[in-house]
């Protein structure tokens, strides 16, 4: 009996609102392109089991321009740093909508970052509860960690936005992945991220060798707290974008 190929796989960076352009980017390659194998991380994450379920490009697009997404980042009273800037409850309402939702249709992978090891996990198929999919949106600072059996995780991005790793471990091969944070724009924040990046450990690193289409963003997304601040002109520019870059990129 012949040995199974490497399976396709679709990669979705973190992101924040800008993860909206993977949308735009996927109903072009939907049309092209049947992913064995689908990864996210934090927004990414939501994409990811959006796609790996079934849905339609449409529906996916709609999900980033409804209305309600400006209510996922409200500011709530003090709290301890750690549990939080933003009030939780209505994510985990849309996260928990999106889980029950979808089920997944090929195998599916969501990372998010274990504390305080701050070691990355790769939670895959049917062990994915919407807890994990929370675990992978919940940005230090912005939301509380997230506890799955004896330990607390927060954003899946953490280490680094674009889980090519997670992908190989899972057995893909060729790869199209869509790294929304590829070229975002210089900022305060951005530099802080990567300095600290260099305190933290490395995520793992794909074999090489492994065929990756990379996707990203022709043109500057704009300010980091467009990714935080639901905007919906900003929306539906990325969104085209992503259908542009991707129709660029799927060319022969």
């Amino acid at each position: 009996m012949p040995l199974a190929g490497p399976k396709k796989a679709l990669v979705l960076s973190a992101g924040g609102a800008f993860a909206a352009y993977q949308a735009g980017a996927w109903e072009v390659l939907s049309a092209r392109f049947s992913p064995e194998i689908v990864v996210g991380a934090s927004a990414g994450a939501l994409n990811a089991w959006a796609v790996a379920g079934g849905a339609e490009p449409r529906d996916l697009i709609e999900l980033w321009l409804d209305p309600s997404c400006a209510g996922l980042t409200a500011i709530r009273g003090p709290r301890l740093p750690w549990h939080g800037i933003f009030d939780p409850a209505p994510l985990y309402a849309r996260i928990q909508a999106l889980w029950k939702a979808y089920t997944p249709r090929v195998d599916i992978g969501i990372v998010a970052v274990e504390l305080p090891s701050l070691r990355p996990r790769l939670f895959r198929n049917g062990e994915i509860a919407w807890q994990h999919l929370a675990a992978s949106c919940a940005v230090p600072l912005s939301y509380p960690p997230i506890r799955l059996g004896s330990g607390l995780y927060v954003d899946g991005g953490l280490l680094g936005a674009l889980p090519l790793w997670a992908a190989s471990e899972m057995g893909a091969g060729p790869m199209v992945a869509i790294d929304v944070l590829d070229q975002a724009p210089a900022s305060p924040l951005r530099a802080v991220v990567r300095a600290c990046r260099t305190l933290l450990p490395r995520p793992p690193r794909p074999p090489e060798g492994i065929d990756v289409r990379l996707i990203a963003p022709s043109e500057n997304l704009g300010p980091v707290r467009k990714a935080v601040f639901w905007d919906p002109a900003a929306v539906r520019r990325w969104i085209a974008l992503g259908r542009a870059d991707a129709d660029r990129a799927a060319a022969p």
